[in-house]
């Protein structure tokens, strides 16, 4: 999540805070996307599918709670301004691409969190095998928990892709930034890269 503003050799800065919580992130999401995509389409036995279930649970609640921590930076701390060369059209592509992955971010954790609560299996979430996870209320103590898991495995499977298509997009974006268009979007969240180029930016000032 992005971070106040701060002037270094005239480019604008994200925070260490800021950095982290997105790389975090972003590592855990290719994560449980990767395993999610093993878990439906590799023919496993079914404890190798049972572990693999649990540790995709337990790290999608721990990205839950990155997400949630970058929420609230977020509304503390302002963006980075976008380069004022950017057309207003893509300025405002820019931020509703913003808006869905964060949306998706949300909606993915939830829903997956919600299918578990509504399980018929009814197996407990034990995050990393050490700490217990409620379920979500209302929806454990369903009488029908069928219809509702079938509708929430859709949500959770078509919101799996369309974040990773978004991913593809978001990436896509910010290597345009940094290759053709030459601006210093992407080493705003790479901090080695960024001070190295704002020293490079105060060379040529000089």
């Amino acid at each position: 999540m992005t971070t106040p503003a701060s002037a270094v050799g005239g480019n604008t800065r994200y925070t260490t805070v800021a950095i982290v919580l997105h790389w975090m992130i972003a590592l855990g999401i290719l994560t449980l996307i990767a395993m999610g995509l093993v878990m439906d389409h590799l023919h496993l036995d079914t404890m190798r599918v049972f572990q693999l279930y649990q540790l995709h649970k337990s790290i999608g609640i721990t990205v839950m709670l990155l997400i949630v921590l970058r929420i609230g930076w977020r509304f503390g701390h302002r963006a980075p301004a976008l380069p004022a060369s950017m057309p207003p059209l893509e300025k405002k592509a820019a931020h509703l691409g913003h808006a869905l992955l964060y949306g998706l971010q949300v909606l993915l954790p939830l829903s997956g969190w919600a299918m578990v609560s509504v399980s018929v299996l009814g197996i407990p979430t034990v995050l990393f095998g050490t700490i217990p996870w409620p379920d979500l209320p209302v929806l454990s103590t369903l009488s029908d928990k069928a219809p509702v898991e079938d509708a929430l495995k859709i949500v959770h499977h078509w919101a799996s892709w369309g974040l990773l298509a978004l991913i593809v997009v978001h990436v896509t974006a910010a290597l345009r930034h940094h290759f053709v268009l030459r601006d210093n979007v992407l080493r705003q969240m790479l901090p080695a890269f960024g001070a190295s180029y704002s020293l490079r930016q105060k060379g040529k000032v000089r």
